[in-house]
């Protein structure tokens, strides 16, 4: 069978997806600030730095337009959409303390500002509140899909530090680990709609599959804009991957790619004992001359392109237009 293939216009925007979605946008937005209240003053401040901190909501946006998809037309995915906010929220703070991140989206992140205990902790109220939103929903499906999903992204976190510095990662290796820990959640946002619309195996499974490839893609481009953006345009550090030695599919194609003077180079810059400026320039040459950015994204094109071809098996309209200029968004996106 031959895919289709769509030519990505020049200027995606994820426009039409918040058009579609705008009111019950407002919706998830109400429930997510009522429960991130607490008589712990410090909760609801710190967690609203980060929920207002300029992020597109895309993950909840998916499950609205993914409803949308289905025609449904109830209201149960709200609190859905909100839960999967609050952990994807969660999965951030943890993220930044891990990463020691002093930038996100172009803020200081709030580790850096209230320290990281506190951030830990707040992550977990955030956790917390999702899994209330899910068992209020009642179905033990979305508890199934959504639970799961959460300790298959804490899983992949955990893959993923694992694998940090290590230059011998291979390109399947690091799939799998960014399968988990940013494709599981597209995948599980898209999904749910499935549920609460009372739809088959096969279409819950068709919205899975559309997250997922769309989570790889976004995936795939964050790890090439690393290289060849700016900190203003990306919200937060050049170079960061690099500084941290994580181990990304441009790196594992450069490293793949390079002679012996090249591997060398970046085992040392990987472990932490060459990665300064100098040493980032002369990755950002590497990478261009062994084509390892424009692979990525080719493979994140590849993704995307499985993504759109799945919503070929939806009705044609505002919605399936919609979820695929999303795609095309995220792939052509530079920040």
């Amino acid at each position: 069978m031959s895919a289709t293939v769509h030519n990505l216009r020049r200027e995606p925007s994820i426009q039409a997806l918040l058009n579609l979605t705008a009111p019950g946008l407002n919706a998830v937005n109400h429930v997510i600030l009522d429960r991130m209240q607490s008589q712990v003053a410090l909760i609801p401040e710190l967690a609203g730095h980060l929920i207002a901190g300029g992020g597109k909501r895309l993950r909840p946006m998916l499950t609205l337009g993914c409803a949308n998809l289905l025609g449904y037309e109830g209201t149960r995915h709200y609190k859905l959409a909100a839960a999967v906010e609050f952990i994807h929220t969660a999965t951030l703070l943890h993220d930044d303390v891990v990463d020691a991140s002093g930038l996100r989206r172009g803020k200081a992140t709030a580790n850096a500002l209230y320290g990281n205990p506190a951030s830990v902790l707040v992550g977990d109220f955030l956790f917390s509140r999702a899994f209330e939103l899910m068992v209020e929903d009642g179905s033990l499906r979305v508890l199934k899909i959504l639970s799961r999903a959460s300790a298959v992204i804490a899983e992949g976190e955990v893959a993923q530090l694992t694998a940090q510095r290590d230059v011998s990662t291979t390109e399947d290796r690091y799939l799998e680990i960014i399968s988990a820990k940013t494709a599981a959640l597209f995948a599980a946002a898209c999904q749910i709609s499935g549920v609460v619309a009372e739809r088959d195996d096969k279409a819950e499974a068709a919205l899975a599959s559309y997250g997922r490839y769309l989570g790889i893609a976004f995936q795939l481009v964050d790890d090439a804009i690393d290289y060849v953006s700016d900190a203003e345009t990306m919200g937060k550090n050049a170079g960061d991957d690099f500084r941290d030695g994580k181990i990304t599919l441009p790196v594992i194609l450069a490293y793949a790619r390079g002679n012996e003077e090249d591997r060398e180079f970046w085992r040392r810059a990987m472990s932490g004992k060459a990665n300064g400026d100098v040493e980032l320039a002369r990755a950002g040459e590497h990478l261009r001359t062994t084509n390892a950015v424009t692979d990525t994204m080719a493979r994140a094109r590849h993704y995307g392109q499985r993504a759109i071809d799945v919503l070929g098996s939806f009705p044609k309209g505002l919605a399936r237009d919609a979820l695929t200029e999303t795609v095309e968004f995220a792939i052509a996106r530079a920040y």
